[in-house]
């Protein structure tokens, strides 16, 4: 089973990395042709509104979806969970329905209240983003649940492919508005989110899900709804906190909303490409344990997913935070990202790295609480920590400016992945997240030293090499080596794992 889930995995991080790189192409057209301007804060404090009220419920009711279609087809067939499949899309469609018209109408009070800050042109234009992109919810809210759908079925290719659309049609949007106007950006959004639909869709037919006319909120409707709730206010700590980073940064110098979104898109490319997507293979299997009371398999899989995670996130984010500047350097200076640009942002994305092994921690442990259909405790402890991140956003803006607002949402990470894992060491003690100290031991030291090892390499091949790229390159290759051959000789298992994908 491990065997399977890794290599399975191998070809989603590829494609996700393929799906990520098409994105950060649509980011370095962007950066290129408008920088760090009025016009990025704007665009990406809408879409940061949007993700707020909307991404959040979307995940929600997928999560809760997950578990309740696993009981409903163990313990009353396949035909159940198609009616029960059909009546949550109806579900969502009246509500995003409603949201939509609700954020076409009042775009310009929501600008006004979420965004302060912003005044004049840069107010009107976040307003008219903000309706051209609430459009789109509609399609999202459909592929939302007809991808917990085909995962459950083992269908994990098609979803990553389709997320190329948007990508694709964000660039071409970014590249027309540039030479025409600017206020067309978000239009590529809408034309990508609609073939994503199509394309999902079309797969889910084919795997043979046929849409029935149903709408019901009783049975395990409701139960998708009563679940969905704590787990939206749970899972949106993360929206919430950038939410509260581009109010508060609405109010700085101009270019610091786009210099924190730039710097965390990178950070959410690495989640996505390697932490996210064990999270996605290992979520379906983790409910389907749980449906079936198989505590062996169910331990198994935790355990299995806790030691990959901090395997990936832990080298990840000490890279991170070491190369920050040469990574932003690389990745966006050209064009009106000029060497101010990149500062602002190398900062912000220093901060942001700090939180990528806590950021992964807490996707984790949250799933293993909702297989377990326990969706409070991840809500209660995600507010407590929106709190706590609000404390240390006022505490820190004024010394550190938007470095400090990406410093207090890290921190505020690492708070709840205490919360989490205190109670579920008490609540229960038959799940062992590490259940060995010593090789938890193992992948710290190890990425610690294949980390300070590449930063001696960097040094040495500065007056070699030039080019910035190929010296990053070299270093990435060198630590990843070093850092296998340590997982090696310290017997870390899942090393062997990661080494079937040659």
């Amino acid at each position: 089973m491990k065997e399977n889930m890794i290599k399975t995995a191998a070809v989603m991080s590829v494609l996700t990395l393929g799906s990520q790189c098409f994105g950060f192409v649509r980011e370095l057209v962007m950066a290129n042709y408008f920088g760090t301007s009025y016009i990025v804060d704007a665009f990406a404090m809408s879409t940061t509104i949007l993700n707020l009220l909307f991404g959040g419920l979307i995940m929600s009711i997928t999560a809760a979806y997950m578990p309740l279609y696993s009981k409903v087809v163990a313990q009353k067939g396949q035909e159940a969970g198609e009616v029960l499949t059909s009546q949550v899309i109806n579900l969502l469609l009246i509500i995003t329905i409603g949201i939509s018209f609700v954020g076409i109408l009042f775009s310009d009070q929501i600008i006004n209240v979420c965004a302060s800050g912003f005044t004049g042109e840069t107010a009107r234009l976040a307003s008219y983003y903000t309706k051209i992109i609430f459009s789109y919810i509609i399609f999202s809210s459909i592929t939302g649940i007809l991808e917990p759908y085909l995962q459950y079925r083992g269908v994990f290719i098609p979803q990553i492919i389709s997320g190329y659309f948007i990508s694709i049609a964000s660039a071409i949007a970014i590249v027309i508005s540039a030479y025409t106007s600017y206020y067309y950006i978000a239009y590529g959004i809408l034309i990508g989110n609609l073939l994503r639909f199509i394309c999902i869709f079309a797969v889910a037919k084919k795997k043979g899900y046929r849409h029935r006319h149903a709408f019901s909120l009783k049975g395990e409707a409701n139960g998708v709804i009563s679940l969905a709730l704590p787990i939206f206010l749970g899972s949106s700590v993360d929206s919430i906190s950038k939410f509260i980073d581009r109010t508060l940064a609405s109010h700085l110098r101009e270019g610091s909303i786009a210099a924190l979104n730039y710097a965390n898109l990178i950070d959410s490319m690495i989640i996505i490409v390697t932490i996210t997507v064990i999270s996605t293979i290992i979520y379906p299997k983790l409910t389907q344990a749980h449906a079936t009371h198989d505590k062996t398999s169910f331990n198994s899989l935790v355990g299995l997913g806790s030691s990959l995670v901090m395997m990936i996130a832990v080298p990840c984010s000490l890279g991170a935070m070491l190369y920050s500047q040469q990574i932003i350097h690389i990745v966006y200076e050209r064009g009106a990202f000029n060497a101010g640009a990149t500062a602002m942002t190398s900062g912000a994305f220093f901060y942001y790295s700090l939180g990528l092994i806590f950021i992964a921690m807490s996707q984790f442990l949250t799933k293993v609480y909702y297989a377990m259909h326990n969706m409070k405790v991840p809500m209660i402890f995600g507010i407590i920590s929106v709190g706590f991140n609000i404390v240390l956003n006022f505490l820190l803006i004024d010394p550190m400016k938007h470095e400090g607002l990406a410093l207090a949402s890290s921190l505020a990470s690492g708070f709840n992945v205490c919360l989490l894992l205190f109670y579920m060491k008490y609540k229960y003690r038959d799940i062992v997240i590490f259940a060995s100290k010593k090789k938890l031991a193992c992948i710290l030291f190890s990425a610690g030293l294949a980390v300070a090892f590449s930063y001696g390499l960097y040094g040495f091949i500065s007056a070699a090499v030039q080019a910035e790229f190929i010296k990053m390159m070299l270093v990435v290759l060198f630590a990843s080596g070093v850092y296998l051959v340590l997982l090696k000789l310290f017997k870390v298992e899942e090393a062997d794992l990661i080494k079937m994908l040659r």
